[in-house]
């Protein structure tokens, strides 16, 4: 290499150069080419390694972002589980998560147990435990509590069997909107019932849906929907707790494309021709009857109504009418249920009680328990008639 190439290539090279040039002219003519080579290439490479960003740590660069403010809305124990879970999957629990719980929203107190003391909800008492604001507005149209929420500045508010009508005026507070938690797959089931209604009717099939909230119950754009088929002995509150769990994955998993305003523009119409409702229960749907419903009927009200109202039949316990509540029912397989003898009278048939319907149709009772006295399985509550010959059906 000519000596003035070799220089002027030393003097591209930064600081240093004129010690460098010194080291390769000293060389013997033969390496100094060679040297020149690698010379060039260490600063280079220490340039751009020392000019390439270092990668801050994920969580630390979330953490210095500021933390999208979520209200939450719910009230029974179902509707906690879900603030439970939220509230794990947020700051500061989660450091590196896009939002904080920064208020709870539930029902005032209420009294409770046989002695009417005022309790706070589930959801209330959770968020007490954790440490979160809680408001309890006896309506969410009252102003004060309004006025409250706007204050905050809120992003998003989500709300989980919260129970109350929520206004335009709320409607309008958080700038990402509302997204419930429904517990079916809507618009089928929309309404204060939806897994009891699920129940009753007997579907092969339910699900959760987030959706955005409107002014129309349960009739907003859906965001996700996920199904769930049924085994058919499911009951109301595990497959409650169970629906609201996946719904809250869900509402988590979607909040990157509810912050960026994806979820609302991607969210869909619901087919208001496929809308189905699902009635608050009465307390009259307890009432249970052999002689007007059939196996499938009262095996279905039993799963429905299994944290509320009950379902109660009437029997003839050694003559004595006594009004008891079927607590876990099955249906046998339909071969062995074919050619059932048309009886009032019911037996035991392993640890089940059987009793055929007025229509043919057969019911095998596993718990029960009557009016005052605590829940038994089958075989207990036969062992305890007590030489009383006779068990029948009334209703």
């Amino acid at each position: 290499m000519a000596p003035a190439k070799a220089m002027l290539l030393i003097a591209g090279l930064g600081g240093g150069a004129a010690a460098a040039a010194a080291a390769v002219a000293a060389l013997p003519p033969a390496r100094a080419p060679l040297a020149l080579r690698a010379l060039a290439r260490r600063p280079l490479a220490a340039a751009a390694s020392a000019a390439a960003p270092r990668a801050a740590p994920r969580a630390s660069a979330l953490a210095a972002t500021p933390a999208r403010r979520v209200v939450f809305l719910g009230t029974p124990a179902v509707a906690a589980h879900s603030l439970e879970m939220l509230l794990d999957a947020a700051r500061p629990h989660a450091p590196d998560s896009t939002f904080e719980v920064v208020a709870v929203v539930s029902q005032p107190p209420a009294p409770a147990g046989r002695k009417k003391v005022l309790t706070n909800s589930p959801v209330h008492a959770l968020a007490d435990a954790r440490g979160v604001r809680v408001l309890t507005p006896k309506s969410a149209r009252d102003g004060a509590f309004l006025d409250e929420l706007e204050a905050m500045g809120i992003d998003l508010c989500v709300t989980a069997a919260y129970g109350c009508f929520l206004p335009a005026r709320f409607l309008a507070i958080p700038s990402c909107g509302t997204l419930n938690i429904h517990p079916s797959l809507l618009p089928r089931w929309r309404g204060a019932a939806p897994v009891q209604r699920t129940l009753e009717a007997g579907d092969a099939v339910t699900g959760v849906t987030v959706l955005f909230t409107v002014l129309k119950m349960d009739a907003g754009p859906i965001v996700r929907q996920r199904t769930l088929p049924l085994r058919g002995d499911e009951q109301c509150p595990e497959l409650l707790r169970n629906l609201f769990e996946i719904g809250c994955h869900e509402l988590l998993d979607c909040l990157p494309d509810v912050w960026s305003g994806e979820a609302a523009a991607r969210a869909r119409a619901q087919d208001e021709g496929a809308a189905t409702t699902a009635p608050k229960l009465s307390k009259d749907e307890a009432l249970g009857s052999f002689a007007a419903q059939s196996a499938t009927q009262l095996h279905n009200a039993v799963r429905a109504f299994a944290e509320w109202p009950g379902t109660l039949v009437s029997l003839s316990v050694g003559g004595e009418p006594t009004d008891v509540k079927l607590c876990r029912t099955r249906l046998p397989a339909s071969d062995a249920a074919a050619g059932a003898a048309r009886t009032r009278a019911l037996t035991l048939d392993g640890a089940a009680l059987v009793a055929v319907c007025a229509d043919g149709s057969v019911l095998h009772i596993e718990e029960l328990q009557v009016a005052g006295r605590r829940r038994v399985d089958a075989r207990a509550f036969w062992n305890g008639l007590q030489g009383k010959d006779e068990l029948s059906w009334l209703r």
